[in-house]
């Protein structure tokens, strides 16, 4: 055994460490005899939504709040106070001690910034205050928050607005309870500060374009249309001591240097197998504590890779939905440290085996809980139906470039396109059944198709459509799967709120667009079904582009999807220039959702924060071949050295060490130039004058060329003695635990 440093020690240490551990117990509540509770006795009770605020109000204050907030508009004083004050006596209750507005800045995680509910009276006495003021509007710092040039830096101040319709939560700590307020944030003059505001303001504009078509169509009694969604969400889970022997890992999120171990997930043996006993006890503290704040996690099991898992929640409300997988994402993180395991979220932490990603399971819902893309029993459901496929095939496809910007980043830009994530192309998914019938729309032809319990719309006929007649198309970044999209293409460590703004949006334009057509039809004396129908003929013939039912991973569709028109952004600084387009600004201005100035701080913060997250990797990877591979070598070539002369002492002149010396040498030299060359592009990258330039140049350059040292270091990995490598290696990190 070699002389080990302080490194090698530890990561043979970490190793010793993490194959003890022991699952984690914890207690669950338990009845007065005994019992462990049912899921429905503390479901939500960390929470104070709708619910509770019903309970603690009259029923005209009620039916005012609702009014209100269904409508946007600003509570008064005295319904605010009251509701205020429900709040203040449940978080006493609770043992609560401070309150927070908690919202989503341009960071893509969330904020807070905490107030003791302590106030004092005019003799100087303590007691717990909260205001109708407070609960509906706080005054954080927004001077360190990017804004993409919003506002100038000596304007510090910003404004976090109560969002009615997220329930309060309760997050515990160590030491004390928070209540947390889901809020939008703004600026001082009013620009969209954050990702909420956004997703809010698409959520109204679909259900106002939406509502408008369906009372078009006959659908007179919908007053209200909510985008919903279910978020999958996937990660890796890795021993803390492992972590933390990882500079790349603490400072970049994945490993950017790693060889591949012989076994990873070719046998296919991990993907939906026996959940390993430490993680399961894990999983089960993550549910206990989402449960208790309201988050419907439904699902839990292996993914496809080694170390990594997943967790899906039941679908919600659209901007419920984004701030739950805000929580899931937080709380993985907390209970993974509770378990000695760090949470790995980041779209490609290990080269060579799957990604992690969140399919995000995107619907429309009316008040009266109809399912938009549910197909029908009747004429008019089916007709319906199939207007609002319409209206999401012209959606995607006139904006299929602004959906692939929307979950542009430097992480998921290792994953798109690779063996398990969606290429970087947008395209639908519907499946052989839809497929049929749009061909069959799109030919003019009437559908016939006694196998299928044929209808007669009057203008063509339709077979019943049957829920989930369709596979699920693994290769496609926006797929129907029955009565929902599954837009698979978002990264794991996104939020969710952006591409559902952008989602929402885009829909919500070829709504308004497809109604006026229909409209103009009826006008002339088209009877409505009629006129629908040829809309949806016309829609169909003019969007079947964005269609695509074979396999997204191959060259093939690449080169199809060129022909066809389609956008082909291949890596996020290119992406992101679908925000500077006049399609989207016309989208985003049009249906009031962004102004041009907040739709242009978003690219300028999206590209900001590529480029100093490339500044990042590029910084650590040259800490990782300067101060732990080189030594490592040094010090393996010098002991094989040393090695080499006593073998010749002893006679033995024609030793297999040399042969070794010369390959690590080699490979060796191979490593410092490839470092220098990398170095010289990125110092390169660094004196151009724009971000734009610094962007591009680093996508370009920059980073195929660190993947080249990072192929030239993996491959020295394997031939460096074991107890050298101060760095914990693929098989140990993914494997032993």
């Amino acid at each position: 055994m070699p002389n080990q440093t302080v490194e090698t020690q530890a990561r043979f240490a970490a190793i010793e460490k993490a194959i003890s551990r022991q699952p984690r117990k914890f207690d669950v509540p338990k009845d007065d005899l005994g019992r462990s509770l049912s899921v429905s006795d503390y479901f939500g009770q960390y929470t104070f939504g709708v619910k509770e605020i019903k309970s603690a109000i009259s029923k005209a204050d009620y039916e005012k709040f609702i009014e209100l907030t269904s409508l946007g508009k600003p509570l008064e004083k005295d319904l605010a106070d009251k509701i205020a004050k429900a709040v203040r006596n449940w978080a006493m209750e609770m043992g609560i001690t401070h309150f927070c507005h908690w919202f989503q800045p341009m960071t893509g995680t969330t904020a807070e910034k905490h107030d003791a509910f302590i106030s004092f009276n005019d003799d100087g006495s303590t007691i717990e205050k909260f205001s109708g003021s407070q609960l509906i509007q706080s005054e954080p710092d927004a001077s360190s928050f990017p804004s993409g040039g919003i506002r100038t830096t000596f304007e510090a101040r910003g404004y976090t607005a109560w969002d009615p319709t997220s329930p309060m939560f309760m997050m515990t700590s160590t030491n004390g309870r928070t209540l947390c307020i889901p809020s939008a944030f703004v600026s001082y003059h009013g620009h969209a500060l954050d990702e909420k505001t956004p997703l809010l303001r698409s959520i109204e504009a679909l259900s106002t374009n939406a509502c408008e078509l369906l009372k078009l169509l006959g659908s007179k009694d919908v007053k209200r249309v909510t985008a919903t969604l279910g978020v999958e969400q996937e990660y890796f889970l890795i021993d803390r001591t492992y972590f933390g022997l990882r500079p790349d890992l603490i400072l970049a999120g994945r490993t950017l240097q790693g060889a591949r171990p012989p076994k990873g997930q070719e046998l296919e043996d991990h993907y939906f197998g026996s959940i390993p006993s430490r993680v399961t006890a894990f999983m089960q503290e993550v549910e206990f504590e989402l449960y208790r704040l309201g988050v419907p996690a439904k699902t839990r099991h292996n993914e496809v890779a080694p170390a990594q898992f997943e967790i899906a929640p039941i679908f919600e409300d659209a901007n419920v939905s984004v701030d739950h997988n805000h929580l899931i994402m937080e709380m993985l993180t907390k209970v993974a440290r509770r378990h000695e395991f760090v949470l790995v979220l980041h779209e490609k932490p290990f080269a060579g085996i799957n990604g992690s990603g969140k399919h995000n399971n995107w619907s429309m819902s009316t008040d009266s809980g109809e399912n938009l893309l549910e197909p029908g029993a009747t004429p008019h459901e089916n007709l319906r139906f199939l207007v609002i496929l319409a209206s999401i095939l012209k959606g995607v496809h006139s904006h299929n470039g602004l959906l692939r910007a929307s979950i542009a980043s430097v992480g998921n830009d290792h994953r798109l396109g690779a063996n398990e994530a969606p290429p970087a192309i947008m395209s639908i998914f519907l499946g052989d059944q839809l497929n049929m019938i749009m061909d069959k729309i799109k030919s003019g032809e009437a559908i016939e198709n006694a196998e299928r319990a044929m209808i007669n719309l009057g203008v063509s006929k339709l077979p019943l459509l049957t829920k989930d007649n369709t596979d699920r198309n693994r290769t496609s970044p926006f797929a129907f799967t029955g009565n929902k999209f599954e837009f698979r293409a978002v990264g794991s460590s996104a939020s969710c709120s952006l591409p559902i703004t952008c989602l929402n949006a885009a829909v919500a334009e070829s709504m308004a667009e497809i109604t006026a057509e229909i409209s103009q039809k009826m006008k002339s004396g088209k009877e409505m079904s009629l006129a629908a129908m040829e809309v949806i003929r016309e829609v169909v013939q003019k969007h079947s582009q964005i269609r695509f039912e074979g396999n997204g991973y191959s060259a093939e569709w690449i080169v199809e999807a060129e022909r066809r028109g389609l956008t082909h952004y291949r890596d996020t600084p290119e992406a992101l220039d679908a925000f500077t387009l006049a399609s989207t600004k016309n989208l985003f201005t049009k249906l009031k959702i962004l102004t041009e100035e907040e739709l242009a701080s978003r690219h300028h913060v999206q590209l900001e924060r590529y480029v100093k997250k490339v500044d990042i990797e590029t910084e650590v990877m040259k800490t990782l071949v300067d101060t732990y591979i080189t030594p490592a070598v040094n010090s393996y070539i010098s002991d094989l050295s040393e090695a080499l002369i006593r073998q010749r002492e002893a006679g033995f002149e024609k030793s297999p060490t040399e042969q070794l010396i010369k390959k690590i040498l080699d490979a060796y030299s191979d490593i410092a130039k490839k470092r220098k060359s990398f170095e010289e592009l990125q110092v390169a990258a660094n004196t151009l004058d724009s971000e734009y330039k610094k962007a591009e140049a680093q996508a370009k350059k920059v980073l195929p060329a660190m993947l080249e040292l990072r192929d030239a270091c993996d491959k020295i990995e394997v031939m460096v003695g074991n107890g050298y490598w101060p760095l914990p290696k693929y098989r140990e990190m993914l494997f032993c635990f």
